[in-house]
């Protein structure tokens, strides 16, 4: 009995002391959160405020964004911390798992579908019609078979990005329309009136994927790269991942 006594006791005090250090590790959060939301200036939103295992910094994200305090946020660290050997870049792994998307979920009706070979390696890809790295891009995935591409219209670069679009989106042949504008420059057919393209919702999608620029490209796993990728980084890409690439429908 006194054995089982004191084995409860020393659980009750135990649970009583991580609620404690629970609420003191929230006190600080919600204090770092109110000082940098306080004193950044700029509008600029805090998402969240979560202490790292590493330095006892503290990550702050605004955003897709990261920059780290101390528990008394008199300083902001910018930059990435990666371990001493150089190995592993811990920020941008939180990066990673933060922008890393479910593919399954992406509106694929609201894309424009290229397919080339048998289509079994799968990718979406945001672009303007007026992003000259879209283009260059465009022309590398020439050169990759068997690929199925789902292309987001993103309007974002110029004020005529978004009729350019409207014009390819209502072509007989999307996919066409799309190669014939980015990889020679010719003009789509004046959209009808009565035609409508998704352009309220691919902006919507990008806005909430945080997609700050064009090309970016997502994967199946969820994962995306920024920027113009060559067919190196595409072809070692592909052999990396692990999973299937997921059922989609025909559009």
């Amino acid at each position: 009995m006194k054995k089982n006594f004191v084995a409860l006791a020393v659980t009750a005090l135990m649970t009583v002391g991580f609620a404690g250090l629970a609420h003191a590790q929230s006190q600080t959060e919600e204090y770092i959160k109110k000082m940098v939301s306080a004193n950044i200036g700029g509008g600029v939103k805090v998402d969240s405020v979560t202490k790292t295992p590493y330095g006892g910094l503290y990550e702050v994200r605004m955003g897709n964004e990261i920059v780290y305090t101390d528990e008394k946020a008199k300083y902001v660290f910018v930059g990435s911390v990666i371990d001493i050997k150089g190995t592993v870049n811990f920020t941008k792994q939180r990066t990673d798992e933060l922008n890393r998307v479910n593919f399954s979920e992406l509106p694929l009706d609201a894309a424009v579908k290229y397919v080339k070979g048998d289509g079994k390696r799968v990718i979406a890809i945001f672009e303007d019609p007026n992003c000259g790295y879209c283009k260059k891009f465009r022309k590398t995935l020439q050169t990759v078979d068997n690929i199925t591409v789902y292309t987001f219209m993103y309007n974002i670069l110029a004020d005529d990005s978004i009729a350019k679009s409207r014009d390819i989106w209502c072509s007989s042949d999307r996919s066409k329309a799309w190669d014939d504008w980015m990889l020679n420059g010719k003009v789509a057919p004046a959209a009808a009136a009565s035609c409508t393209a998704p352009h309220e919702k691919v902006l919507a999608l990008g806005k909430k994927m945080r997609v700050s620029g064009t090309p970016t490209v997502i994967f199946t796993d969820g994962s995306r790269l920024p920027g113009m990728v060559d067919v190196k980084a595409l072809e070692e890409k592909f052999a990396s991942l692990k999973t299937s690439a997921p059922a989609v429908a025909a559009k």
